[in-house]
Protein backbone atom coordinates (compact mmCIF):
# COMPACT_ATOMS: atom_id res chain seq x y z
CA UNK A 1 0.00 0.00 0.00
CA UNK A 2 1.55 3.41 -0.84
CA UNK A 3 1.78 5.93 1.69
CA UNK A 4 -0.76 8.45 0.12
CA UNK A 5 -3.35 6.13 0.99
CA UNK A 6 -2.51 6.17 4.91
CA UNK A 7 -3.55 8.72 7.18
CA UNK A 8 -0.11 8.87 9.46
CA UNK A 9 -1.39 10.46 12.70
CA UNK A 10 0.83 11.29 15.93
CA UNK A 11 -1.62 11.19 19.20
CA UNK A 12 0.22 12.65 22.22
CA UNK A 13 -1.26 11.89 25.97
CA UNK A 14 -2.35 14.65 28.47
CA UNK A 15 0.33 17.81 28.15
CA UNK A 16 1.27 18.65 32.07
CA UNK A 17 2.57 22.36 32.80
CA UNK A 18 5.25 23.84 31.51
CA UNK A 19 7.51 20.92 31.15
CA UNK A 20 5.38 19.07 29.16
CA UNK A 21 5.00 21.86 26.50
CA UNK A 22 8.78 22.14 26.40
CA UNK A 23 9.28 18.28 25.73
CA UNK A 24 6.70 19.02 23.22
CA UNK A 25 8.72 21.67 21.72
CA UNK A 26 11.94 19.66 21.67
CA UNK A 27 10.67 16.74 20.44
CA UNK A 28 7.84 17.54 18.57
CA UNK A 29 9.26 18.47 14.97
CA UNK A 30 11.88 15.03 15.30
CA UNK A 31 8.79 12.96 15.60
CA UNK A 32 6.54 14.89 12.71
CA UNK A 33 9.50 14.18 10.34
CA UNK A 34 10.74 10.31 11.94
CA UNK A 35 6.91 9.04 10.95
CA UNK A 36 5.82 11.65 8.59
CA UNK A 37 3.18 12.43 10.24
CA UNK A 38 0.15 14.17 8.68
CA UNK A 39 -2.36 15.14 11.94
CA UNK A 40 -1.19 15.75 15.33
CA UNK A 41 -3.80 15.68 17.97
CA UNK A 42 -2.77 15.96 21.83
CA UNK A 43 -4.62 16.62 24.79
CA UNK A 44 -4.11 19.89 26.40
CA UNK A 45 -6.52 20.34 29.48
CA UNK A 46 -3.68 20.50 31.49
CA UNK A 47 -0.96 22.30 29.89
CA UNK A 48 -1.76 25.59 31.68
CA UNK A 49 0.37 25.14 35.04
CA UNK A 50 -1.46 21.46 35.32
CA UNK A 51 -5.08 22.74 35.00
CA UNK A 52 -6.33 24.03 32.61
CA UNK A 53 -5.72 25.79 29.31
CA UNK A 54 -5.08 29.53 27.98
CA UNK A 55 -5.07 31.20 25.06
CA UNK A 56 -0.90 32.05 25.16
CA UNK A 57 -0.67 28.03 26.15
CA UNK A 58 -2.85 26.86 23.06
CA UNK A 59 -1.27 29.13 20.41
CA UNK A 60 2.18 28.05 21.64
CA UNK A 61 0.96 24.58 21.52
CA UNK A 62 -0.07 25.22 18.20
CA UNK A 63 2.93 26.41 17.10
CA UNK A 64 5.35 23.62 17.42
CA UNK A 65 3.14 21.86 15.10
CA UNK A 66 -0.44 20.17 16.75
CA UNK A 67 -2.96 20.44 14.68
CA UNK A 68 -6.23 19.83 17.35
CA UNK A 69 -6.34 19.87 21.21
CA UNK A 70 -8.77 18.00 22.78
CA UNK A 71 -9.68 18.38 26.76
CA UNK A 72 -11.16 17.19 29.52
CA UNK A 73 -13.12 17.63 32.71
CA UNK A 74 -10.16 20.28 33.91
CA UNK A 75 -11.15 22.55 30.40
CA UNK A 76 -12.79 25.36 32.25
CA UNK A 77 -10.31 24.89 35.19
CA UNK A 78 -8.91 28.59 33.58
CA UNK A 79 -11.86 31.08 33.03
CA UNK A 80 -10.28 32.91 30.75
CA UNK A 81 -10.23 30.08 28.00
CA UNK A 82 -13.96 30.37 27.65
CA UNK A 83 -14.42 33.37 25.25
CA UNK A 84 -11.45 31.51 23.56
CA UNK A 85 -12.70 28.08 23.08
CA UNK A 86 -16.14 29.33 21.58
CA UNK A 87 -14.10 30.94 19.22
CA UNK A 88 -11.55 28.53 18.20
CA UNK A 89 -12.49 24.87 16.32
CA UNK A 90 -9.10 23.44 16.94
CA UNK A 91 -9.91 23.41 20.35
CA UNK A 92 -12.56 20.51 21.31
CA UNK A 93 -14.49 20.38 25.15
CA UNK A 94 -16.04 16.76 25.30
CA UNK A 95 -19.36 16.26 23.45
CA UNK A 96 -21.09 15.55 25.79
CA UNK A 97 -21.43 18.81 27.22
CA UNK A 98 -25.47 19.75 27.46
CA UNK A 99 -26.34 22.12 24.95
CA UNK A 100 -25.42 25.55 25.31
CA UNK A 101 -22.00 25.02 26.36
CA UNK A 102 -19.66 27.23 24.63
CA UNK A 103 -17.66 25.40 22.29
CA UNK A 104 -17.70 22.58 19.79
CA UNK A 105 -16.99 18.30 20.72
CA UNK A 106 -15.67 17.36 16.94
CA UNK A 107 -14.40 19.10 14.24
CA UNK A 108 -13.69 17.64 10.68
CA UNK A 109 -10.18 18.71 10.10
CA UNK A 110 -8.31 19.13 6.63
CA UNK A 111 -4.98 18.01 6.87
CA UNK A 112 -2.01 19.58 5.00
CA UNK A 113 -2.42 16.88 1.85
CA UNK A 114 -6.13 18.00 2.59
CA UNK A 115 -7.31 15.14 3.99
CA UNK A 116 -10.50 15.04 5.48
CA UNK A 117 -10.53 13.56 9.35
CA UNK A 118 -13.04 13.70 11.87
CA UNK A 119 -11.62 13.96 15.57
CA UNK A 120 -14.53 13.48 18.42
CA UNK A 121 -13.37 14.79 21.92
CA UNK A 122 -15.64 12.67 24.61
CA UNK A 123 -15.85 12.02 28.43
CA UNK A 124 -16.73 9.60 30.34
CA UNK A 125 -19.12 8.95 33.20
CA UNK A 126 -17.96 6.99 35.79
CA UNK A 127 -15.89 8.62 38.63
CA UNK A 128 -16.00 11.43 36.58
CA UNK A 129 -18.59 14.58 36.38
CA UNK A 130 -22.52 13.41 35.27
CA UNK A 131 -22.41 14.76 31.33
CA UNK A 132 -24.67 13.05 28.86
CA UNK A 133 -24.42 9.38 27.71
CA UNK A 134 -21.22 9.47 25.78
CA UNK A 135 -21.80 6.19 24.19
CA UNK A 136 -25.24 7.62 22.59
CA UNK A 137 -23.89 10.99 22.11
CA UNK A 138 -20.69 10.26 20.66
CA UNK A 139 -22.61 7.43 18.21
CA UNK A 140 -24.72 9.96 16.89
CA UNK A 141 -21.79 12.36 15.78
CA UNK A 142 -20.20 9.65 14.21
CA UNK A 143 -23.00 9.15 12.08
CA UNK A 144 -23.41 12.71 11.06
CA UNK A 145 -19.15 12.79 10.25
CA UNK A 146 -19.88 9.84 8.71
CA UNK A 147 -21.18 11.83 5.69
CA UNK A 148 -18.13 14.20 5.18
CA UNK A 149 -15.56 11.13 5.74
CA UNK A 150 -14.63 7.69 7.00
CA UNK A 151 -11.99 8.63 9.02
CA UNK A 152 -12.38 9.55 12.68
CA UNK A 153 -10.93 9.74 15.49
CA UNK A 154 -11.85 9.73 19.16
CA UNK A 155 -9.88 10.80 22.51
CA UNK A 156 -12.52 9.92 24.94
CA UNK A 157 -11.54 11.11 28.32
CA UNK A 158 -12.27 8.48 31.09
CA UNK A 159 -11.58 7.35 34.62
CA UNK A 160 -12.73 3.80 34.64
CA UNK A 161 -10.45 1.05 32.40
CA UNK A 162 -14.07 -0.99 31.73
CA UNK A 163 -16.26 2.31 30.76
CA UNK A 164 -12.83 2.88 28.13
CA UNK A 165 -13.06 -0.86 26.97
CA UNK A 166 -16.54 -0.69 26.42
CA UNK A 167 -16.60 2.32 24.65
CA UNK A 168 -14.26 1.06 22.08
CA UNK A 169 -15.98 -2.11 21.38
CA UNK A 170 -19.52 -0.22 20.98
CA UNK A 171 -17.83 2.19 18.67
CA UNK A 172 -15.65 -1.19 16.59
CA UNK A 173 -15.87 -0.32 12.65
CA UNK A 174 -17.55 2.72 13.20
CA UNK A 175 -14.35 4.78 13.60
CA UNK A 176 -10.81 4.57 12.99
CA UNK A 177 -9.55 4.71 16.22
CA UNK A 178 -10.57 5.39 20.34
CA UNK A 179 -7.80 6.82 22.37
CA UNK A 180 -8.09 7.11 26.05
CA UNK A 181 -6.81 9.65 27.86
CA UNK A 182 -7.06 11.32 31.72
CA UNK A 183 -5.18 8.64 34.19
CA UNK A 184 -1.92 10.06 33.02
CA UNK A 185 -0.18 6.34 32.89
CA UNK A 186 0.07 5.00 30.27
CA UNK A 187 -1.40 1.68 29.44
CA UNK A 188 0.09 -1.70 27.65
CA UNK A 189 -3.13 -2.54 25.96
CA UNK A 190 -3.40 -0.81 22.39
CA UNK A 191 -4.68 -3.38 19.37
CA UNK A 192 -6.19 -3.24 16.87
CA UNK A 193 -9.93 -4.40 17.15
CA UNK A 194 -11.63 -6.73 15.30
CA UNK A 195 -13.24 -4.72 13.01
CA UNK A 196 -10.84 -2.41 12.45
CA UNK A 197 -10.69 0.28 14.91
CA UNK A 198 -7.29 0.69 17.23
CA UNK A 199 -7.51 1.45 20.82
CA UNK A 200 -5.50 1.81 23.95
CA UNK A 201 -7.02 2.80 27.43
CA UNK A 202 -4.64 5.54 28.42
CA UNK A 203 -2.01 7.12 25.69
CA UNK A 204 -0.46 8.30 29.11
CA UNK A 205 0.94 12.02 30.33
CA UNK A 206 3.09 14.25 28.68
CA UNK A 207 5.16 16.26 31.35
CA UNK A 208 7.49 14.78 34.40
CA UNK A 209 8.50 11.48 34.91
CA UNK A 210 9.71 11.46 38.41
CA UNK A 211 5.99 13.02 39.97
CA UNK A 212 2.79 11.94 40.63
CA UNK A 213 0.58 12.00 37.73
CA UNK A 214 2.92 15.62 36.90
CA UNK A 215 2.46 16.78 40.22
CA UNK A 216 4.82 17.10 43.05
CA UNK A 217 5.13 13.96 44.79
CA UNK A 218 5.79 15.53 48.03
CA UNK A 219 2.91 17.38 47.72
CA UNK A 220 0.56 14.38 46.89
CA UNK A 221 2.08 12.37 49.35
CA UNK A 222 1.30 15.00 52.05
CA UNK A 223 -2.40 15.01 50.77
CA UNK A 224 -2.81 11.39 51.26
CA UNK A 225 -1.41 11.28 54.88
CA UNK A 226 -3.08 14.28 56.52
CA UNK A 227 -6.03 14.78 54.39
CA UNK A 228 -6.08 18.80 54.17
CA UNK A 229 -6.16 20.99 51.54
CA UNK A 230 -3.85 20.90 49.41
CA UNK A 231 -3.19 23.66 46.29
CA UNK A 232 -0.74 21.15 43.84
CA UNK A 233 2.43 22.43 41.93
CA UNK A 234 3.50 20.53 38.50
CA UNK A 235 6.89 18.92 39.41
CA UNK A 236 10.25 20.45 38.01
CA UNK A 237 11.43 16.96 37.14
CA UNK A 238 12.78 15.74 33.20
CA UNK A 239 10.05 15.52 31.36
CA UNK A 240 8.28 12.48 29.14
CA UNK A 241 6.39 12.15 26.35
CA UNK A 242 3.93 9.40 25.92
CA UNK A 243 2.12 9.18 22.62
CA UNK A 244 0.60 6.78 20.13
CA UNK A 245 1.32 6.71 16.30
CA UNK A 246 -1.50 5.19 14.03
CA UNK A 247 -1.78 4.35 10.52
CA UNK A 248 -5.64 4.37 8.91
CA UNK A 249 -6.36 3.38 5.55
CA UNK A 250 -7.82 5.80 3.66
CA UNK A 251 -10.58 3.68 1.40
CA UNK A 252 -11.75 2.08 4.31
CA UNK A 253 -11.20 4.20 7.33
CA UNK A 254 -10.09 1.06 9.29
CA UNK A 255 -6.48 1.27 11.07
CA UNK A 256 -3.58 -0.63 10.30
CA UNK A 257 -1.33 0.02 12.83
CA UNK A 258 -1.19 1.23 16.46
CA UNK A 259 2.39 1.59 18.56
CA UNK A 260 2.96 3.32 21.50
CA UNK A 261 6.04 5.00 23.22
CA UNK A 262 7.62 6.83 25.56
CA UNK A 263 9.87 8.90 25.01
CA UNK A 264 12.81 10.82 27.96
CA UNK A 265 13.70 14.30 27.88
CA UNK A 266 17.96 14.19 27.31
Amino acid sequence: MQNNEILKVLFIGDIVGKSGRQIIKTLLSKLIEKYNVELVIANGENAAGGFGLTEKVAEELFSYGIDIITTGNHVWDKKEVIPYIAKESRILRPINYPEGVPGVGSVVFKTKKNKLVGIINASGRIFMNTLDCPFRVTKKEVERIKNQTKLILIDFHAEATSEKIAFAMYLDGKVSAVIGTHTHVQTADERILPQGTAYITDVGMTGPEYSVIGFREDEVIEKFLYHLPKKFEVSAKPSILSAVYLEIDLQSGKSLKIERFMLKQN
